[in-house]
């Protein structure tokens, strides 16, 4: 049963139950979720936010659209493409968003249902622990878009699943299935579709009767090595947002559109 609503965007809201279990629950329902400039500014900040409310002792990202999340929406692609300062401000927020995160004492738990793309990827598997569907559909679109893979990629998939397939599945854009991500590490199960939400649910419970000092201490221990990893985060931000200055992301957002392949590294006329 939930207790109170914290949040409400136009992306997701926050609902806590009385357990102590924060959801954070993508939405509309029965749509595609996707975040626009607002609710990825809500997004970037609510970890903290969650972090230090007294109540919640656990987070458990869900959603209750058609799929997980889809990350940013066309807009905000074309803003950040026509003006610095939304680039500037959106790579702000993505820095923000994985720092909060890693930096969360409170256990974030992912059930991940349809396709998690851009942001909605980050958070998926960012999470501490990842509940996916078989039949899921976990695609890091970045170099297809024309950009580097910069918003959690270089800092969490190494690990992960190690360098090889990191780069297999980033610098090809291929599509990873649930059961494969399981397979290879990427998540930490995979099970049908109708048992994503009452797994990950059953876990945030027993995380949340657990000792709050022992999880936090343990994850910020298991998270040191990706503290380590920081600075090829930073290299990887800064190069994807240099990277919608340039005529490849044009093209390649041109392409999306058109559903057409990419034609990159063609003079512009």
């Amino acid at each position: 049963m939930m207790e109170q609503i914290l949040v409400e965007t136009t992306a997701f809201r926050v609902d806590l139950d009385a357990g102590g279990v924060a959801h954070v629950v993508f939405q509309p329902a029965g749509g595609m979720p996707v975040l626009d400039m607002d609710g990825h500014r809500a997004l970037a900040g609510i970890w903290r936010r969650l972090d230090e409310h007294p109540d919640v002792k656990v987070i458990l990202v869900e959603s209750e659209g058609k799929g997980f999340c889809a990350g940013g929406d066309m807009a905000m692609v074309e803003n950040m493409l026509g003006s610095q300062p939304v680039r500037t401000r959106i790579m702000a927020e993505a820095r923000e968003l994985v720092r909060g995160m890693v930096d969360c004492g409170k256990p974030i738990v992912a059930a991940i249902n349809g396709a998690a793309v851009g942001a909605g990827l980050a958070v998926a598997l960012l999470a501490d622990i990842s509940i996916v569907a078989k039949g899921a559909k976990l695609i890091d679109g970045h170099t297809k878009l024309g950009v580097a893979a910069g918003d959690h990629a270089a800092l969490i998939w190494p690990l992960l699943c190690g360098m090889a397939k990191a780069k297999y599945y980033l610098l090809l854009c291929e599509t990873v299935s649930g059961e494969e991500a399981e397979r290879i590490g990427l998540v930490s199960v995979a099970v049908d579709a109708q048992q994503v939400g009452p797994e990950a649910l059953a876990i945030a419970r027993r995380l949340a009767a657990g000792s709050p000092g022992a999880l936090a201490h343990t994850k910020r221990s298991l998270n040191l090595w990706l503290q380590a990893a920081w600075p090829a985060f930073e290299a990887s931000l800064n190069a994807e947002f240099m990277g919608f200055a340039e005529a490849d992301a044009r093209e390649g957002l041109a392409a999306l559109k058109e559903k057409r392949a990419p034609l990159f590294g063609v003079p512009q006329s």
